[in-house]
Parts: structure tokens; C-alpha cells; sequence
């Protein structure tokens, strides 16, 4: 919210309601909103309901961004991979899958909602992962969505930084499926980025650094001539990061939850406060950085052209190589028409097969959390390339939904 206020003027005029669970977080949200508005001159109604279908009644739009199970159930996702020799993520892997069961679960009672008391609305989503519930409403419903996620943007930094160079002078142009994007042309001050990527990787490559995470996209970008996103080195350092991930005494999520106390102490303190001003270090999720979604509603409604990255269907087969069903990431130009998305040049052959593989996935995920049964849950998470087995898959399935049956339907337990 102290995005959109951020962004003020192109929302004058408008009305927005806050829907969550908790009601005390939605109180210290709506002052803290309600002031900023009003320190801005900003005329802006603010409202809450813990009622998702009495909230969403006659909206236009819903920026969709939730956690079902919340932290809790992301250290599941994290931990008990690990048991079985697989990587924990957020939304990669079995991690993510269950993630994507317990988002797509929610989202489908947001849109039979929506249906029902706002049949004209249109979702912008953020809600992980961002692909998957896309898919899946795209495939089950008639409801516009579009997904956003900064990663096109931020990753060629990733790289650039590691490489010692200029992160504006590095120039890539990243498509794909979410968080697994690589780019189908790469600049450097406007040469061919690779030998010159390649020049400084052999140069530091034996020596030692901080930037474990940066140095493995560059040796990938090196090695595949494509600027990945950074989330390929779990599947291209698979045994090493696992390594380190086993060995670490707290998995991420466990840190956030460790930090969630502050956060919130730090909300109510600019609640009381006649001028909210939000610390970074002290809050969760962007402060006017890169907030997509925003710059997206604003362009739609507002008729205001911007060039994002999103994610949506490939209809008319903007990205080579993939089907007009699938969700893609990729770049192109909202307005007040719509989303026009760029038309791609085919991803390098020696990437294109693993996001072809994880767009597979991604739909045999959406259908499983849609309408499927245990069965296909197992089914998609085999077809993960970070998951080794059928029987790992299995069992891992098992003990993962078990263990978060409070958040999946009846029908996806064991």
C-alpha cells in the first residue's frame, strides 16, 4: 500500500478494500495508508473486510497476494525435502508445489467469488507461484489474469555484478517461465555480452568470494550462452547447493519468522505516528521498487503505456516453442487496450528444453490443484526436474501433504 500511495496520483479518486484473515493487521495497514493518503492531499477511500466475497463485491481490479499457511507452511516446503535428498524452495521444486496447491486452492474461491459479485474484474497477481496460479486460472476460468514478477528486470544484474562489470551496460532480454527465464539476446555495451562475460569469469573464477549465488549464474551464463535467471543454479548446482542447505542451522523461511515480530511492532509504530515512513530493513516485500503490478494497473487503467515484463497466455505464440496455452514470461507494452506482449526469438536451444520441461510441470501442477487428486499431485511433482524418483516422489508427497493438510482440499491428501 505505501507503493500505491507512492504512486498517488494515478489512483486519485479511488477506492481501495483490504482483504485478509486479521483483522488487527488489517487495522494497522488501513491507518497507515489512510495517513499517507492524507499527508499526500490524496483523495483515496480505504476499507477492510475479513469477508472475501463481500470484499471483492463490484471491484475492477484484484492484486492478489496472499500466503496460505504463511510462513509455517513454507518452512514445510523447505525442511522436509531435505530429508529425501531434494532442495526446499519457495517455488521451485516440491517446495513449490505445494505452494501452488495451497495458492490455487484460494485463488479458485476467489474467482468463483468474482464470478458471482464482480463478473467484470481482472486479476494481477503476485501470489506464488505466479506461473501456476496463472496457469491454472487461465485454464479454468474466463477471468483476465496476469502475474508479475521483477526477476527479467533484476536478474542480468545478478550476473553483471559477478562479473565485476556494469549492470546498465548488461542488456538482456530474459523470457521464459517464472523465476526460470533465460535470455534469447544479451548485449554489453553493445557487443555480444558473452566473450566478454567469458574474458571475466576465467579471470575470477579460482578466486575466492562472498557472491556464491552471483559467481554460479555467471559460470552458467558462461557455460549456456544464455543469461539465466539465478534460480537455475539449483538445478545446474543441485548437489552443492542441497549440500549447503542441509547443512545450514535454519532454512529462509525460518529466518523470516524469526524477523516477523519486528515488521509488525514496526507497522504499529507508523500507525501511531501523524507521518508514516516505512524503513526497508524493517519491512517485508518492496517499498516502491519494482512493484510491476502497480505500474501495470495504473498503464491499464489510467491508458498510460509502460513496457513490463509479465506473465501471461501464449496466445499467438509470441514465444517460440511453446504452446498458445501455456503462461510465459516475457516483455511487452500494457495500456489502456490491454497487454500486448513482444513478439521473441526462440530461447538457445541448449536452455530451451529444461523451460519447455518446467512448463510441463507448471501445467500438470495447475490441473492437479484445480480439479486433480493425489494422484496427479504425485504426477507433476515427478515431472520436476529437481524431484530424482518416482519413489522419492511418492514418498515425498506424502509426508509433505500430510503434513499441511489444514490448507489443501480433501481431495489431494493421501
Amino acid at each position: 500500500m505505501a507503493s500505491f500511495m507512492h504512486h498517488g496520483k494515478e489512483f486519485d479518486g479511488s477506492e481501495f478494500v483490504l482483504i485478509d484473515l486479521d483483522q488487527d493487521r488489517l487495522d494497522v495497514v488501513r491507518t497507515i495508508t489512510e495517513k499517507m493518503a492524507r499527508n499526500a492531499g490524496l483523495d483515496i477511500t480505504i476499507s477492510t473486510a475479513t469477508d472475501q466475497r463481500e470484499g471483492l463485491r463490484d471491484v475492477d481490479a484484484v492484486l492478489s497476494s496472499y500466503r496460505p499457511g504463511g510462513f509455517e507452511a513454507r518452512a514445510l516446503d523447505e525442511r522436509i525435502p531435505l530429508k529425501y535428498g531434494v532442495i526446499g524452495q519457495e517455488t521451485q521444486g516440491p517446495g513449490g508445489m505445494m505452494m501452488a496447491l495451497r495458492s490455487i486452492n484460494i485463488i479458485k474461491e476467489v474467482c468463483a467469488n468474482l464470478a458471482d459479485v464482480a463478473p467484470r474484474a481482472r486479476i494481477f497477481n503476485y501470489t506464488n507461484p505466479v506461473n501456476i496460479v496463472s496457469q491454472a486460472v487461465s485454464d479454468y476460468t474466463d477471468i483476465p489474469i496476469v502475474s508479475f514478477c521483477e526477476g527479467p528486470i533484476v536478474f542480468p544484474p545478478v550476473v553483471a555484478k559477478a562479473a565485476g562489470l556494469d549492470p546498465d551496460k548488461l542488456k538482456a532480454n530474459l523470457v521464459g517461465v517464472n523465476h526460470n527465464c533465460w535470455s534469447n539476446e544479451a548485449t554489453y555495451d553493445g557487443q555480444d555480452a558473452f566473450p566478454i562475460l567469458r574474458e571475466r569469469y576465467e579471470a575470477l573464477k579460482d578466486q575466492p568470494t562472498e557472491d556464491r549465488n552471483g559467481m554460479r549464474a555467471l559460470h552458467l551464463a558462461v557455460a549456456m550462452e544464455s543469461i539465466p535467471s539465478d534460480y537455475f543454479n539449483y538445478y545446474y548446482f543441485k548437489d552443492e547447493i542441497l549440500r549447503e542447505r542441509q547443512l545450514a542451522a535454519k532454512t529462509r523461511s525460518e529466518v523470516i519468522l524469526d524477523s516477523l515480530p519486528d515488521y509488525w511492532e514496526h507497522y504499529r509504530e507508523q500507525a501511531a505516528s501523524e507521518a508514516p515512513q516505512l524503513e526497508k530493513d524493517r519491512s517485508r516485500g518492496g517499498i516502491h521498487e519494482l512493484e510491476l503490478a502497480i505500474e501495470a494497473i495504473s498503464a491499464f487503467y489510467n491508458d498510460a503505456p509502460a513496457r513490463l515484463p509479465f506473465n501471461i497466455t501464449n496466445t499467438g505464440g509470441w514465444l517460440p516453442g511453446f504452446e498458445e496455452s501455456t503462461v510465459v514470461e516475457l516483455w511487452g507494452t500494457v495500456d489502456g487496450k490491454g497487454f500486448h506482449p513482444e513478439e521473441q526469438k526462440p530461447l538457445p536451444h541448449s536452455v530451451r528444453g529444461i523451460v519447455q520441461q518446467l512448463a510441463e510441470y507448471q501445467i500438470l501442477t495447475a490441473k492437479a490443484a484445480w480439479e486433480g487428486t493425489a494422484a496427479d499431485a504425485v504426477r507433476a511433482m515427478t515431472a520436476n526436474p529437481l524431484v530424482p524418483s518416482l519413489p522419492v516422489a511418492e514418498a515425498l508427497y506424502a509426508e509433505l501433504a500430510t503434513a499441511q493438510r489444514a490448507w489443501l482440499p480433501e481431495r489431494l491428501l493421501p
